[in-house]
């Protein structure tokens, strides 16, 4: 069994389905997205329609980020609309034809099911960041799926490594310090999807022009 976190996709199918075909997820494998799935990228649709058969091939774990906060607010009439179409909502829209009712109503469930974070005996899986010295179960939205990391983040929890998305890392390797991993490279912008296995620091790579490498995340 292997646990894998893939950081923020926005909409970047071609860079999710060749990370995927070097996963190759098997049945117990645990496969956690980080957040950010939507907006900005050419194929939101896709990529939510990839992630919903993902979910009957491995143990799927997906982590609400900012962008689906943003979605979901848009698409039910809240305030985040005119920001949401500012921030890549466009890009999801014309993924749906244009038509926001076009959104299948379980593309829909699957942005209201993200969860705040996720964990396991080693790692802590979150979209954004933690606030210090606060307890899992009191965080607030702010500090999980909008607050930047800065890189010098003291550990959380002692022998857990957190590993986010949400800051860009601009030269398309993830961010390393103690207790920490940020892995959103930028895939959107002509970057790299990042895909970590949390125990051993495998890192695969692949971009929307479906080239790949592979590395060490630490």
């Amino acid at each position: 069994m292997a646990t894998w976190a893939i950081g923020d996709i926005h909409g970047c199918l071609n860079a999710l389905e060749t990370l995927l075909a070097l996963i190759r997820p098997v049945e117990d494998d645990v496969i956690v997205v980080l957040g950010d799935v939507v907006d900005r990228g050419p194929e939101t649709r896709g990529t939510i329609d990839r992630i919903l058969q993902l979910g009957t091939e491995c143990r799927l774990v997906t982590i609400m980020g900012n962008h689906e906060e943003m979605m979901l607010s848009a698409l039910e009439g809240g305030r985040w609309l005119e920001s949401w179409l500012r921030h890549g909502g466009q890009s999801v829209l014309d993924s749906y034809g244009g038509d926001p009712a076009a959104v299948p109503a379980e593309h829909m469930a699957f942005l209201q099911g993200g969860a705040p974070y996720w964990f396991n005996e080693r790692s802590i899986f979150v979209h954004a960041g933690l606030e210090p010295g606060k307890p899992l179960d009191v965080q607030t939205g702010e500090w999980l799926r909008w607050r930047k990391l800065i890189g010098n983040e003291p550990v959380f929890a002692e022998g857990y490594r957190v590993i986010a998305g949400h800051t860009p890392q601009p030269q398309g390797v993830p961010g390393s310090w103690p207790g920490w991993l940020a892995i959103d490279t930028h895939a959107y912008a002509g970057g790299w999807l990042s895909a970590v296995e949390a125990e051993s620091g495998r890192l695969l790579q692949a971009n929307e022009r479906r080239e790949a490498r592979e590395g060490r995340a630490w």
